[in-house]
């Protein structure tokens, strides 16, 4: 089987201190599963203008496939401030071109032949986008093999109740942070147990295969119906920590399509996102003995 990767929702450009990158987690993530070797799209829409162009040929230079038509909306921007440990606070425009990816026959094909996809709840805040994506989770196979990973990242009040509902409900990876995990239990009306018990919680209401928990400077876990793997977050100089979850998420997702187990992505996934802290934007070029593990 051909292993397409799918990141599909924002890609925008990341407006830092230092300049403006390329950035929108599906795009990051795209960019780093595509590391490893593997097939990697990018689903989005970007504007007909400078912008949108310049998206087009930086991803495309990066060696993703695209299915990024230009629409009549504004490229996405992000406005990105940084606190004194590196972590990003986001200003993200509204009424822009990935509000309004359109589902076509082209998309539906390509939900036939993808073998894992990443998506979040930020690119479900218009209708337009919501529905697109659901159609495409939809028209994946069912035969069990699919990874359908909905990376949460909760961004500004760009989500509600009924979007991480239907997401939870179409997905079988779910990766959240300690923040989000506070923030969703207390939407869902269990705050008072603790991390873990939260996670073995969502398994089991949502029949999940897997749960990626990342805590920052405290580790990370995946749990799995079978067990838990615990990971420490290495001490490195952080340079900022803008996609360094995505670079985890992708390298994860990487490693298991290779035939890796759930501990050996894990361990490779803490190894990316550590090293892409190390450097600024989202998409570093990751050394070869990463790459190579």
């Amino acid at each position: 089987m051909k292993e397409i990767v799918v990141g599909m929702g924002e890609a925008l450009w990341d407006i830092l201190p230092d300049g403006r990158k390329i950035g929108g987690a599906p795009a990051n993530f795209a960019y780093h599963a595509s590391q490893f070797g593997l097939d990697s799209c990018v689903v989005s829409a970007v504007g007909n203008d400078e912008l949108g162009d310049e998206t087009i040929k930086n991803l495309t230079s990066k060696g993703l496939n695209l299915m990024v038509p230009q629409i009549p909306y504004p490229t996405g921007t992000v406005q990105v401030t940084l606190d004194s440990n590196g972590v990003p606070a986001y200003d993200i425009k509204e009424g822009v071109a990935w509000d309004n990816i359109p589902f076509t026959p082209e998309l539906e094909a390509l939900a036939k032949e993808t073998q894992a996809v990443c998506f979040g709840s930020l690119a479900q805040r218009s209708i337009v986008s919501r529905e697109t994506i659901h159609k495409f989770l939809d028209a994946m196979p069912d035969d069990g093999k699919r990874l359908k990973i909905f990376d949460i990242n909760l961004r500004q009040s760009f989500y509600n109740k009924e979007i991480i509902c239907e997401s939870m409900k179409r997905c079988n990876i779910l990766k959240i942070n300690d923040e989000e995990l506070v923030i969703i239990s207390r939407m869902f009306g269990y705050p008072g147990i603790d991390l873990k018990d939260k996670c073995w919680l969502l398994i089991g209401k949502y029949k999940l295969n897997m749960l990626i928990l990342t805590c920052g400077v405290n580790g990370s876990y995946v749990f799995t119906p079978g067990g838990m793997s615990f990971v420490e977050t290495p001490k490195v100089e952080v340079a900022d920590t803008v996609g360094a979850g995505d670079s985890f998420t992708g390298s994860f997702c990487a490693a298991l399509l290779k035939g890796k187990t759930v501990r050996e992505a894990h361990r490779l996934a803490v190894k990316v996102s550590a090293f892409v802290c190390t450097r600024n934007g989202a998409m570093p070029r990751l050394p070869q003995e990463l790459l190579l593990e």
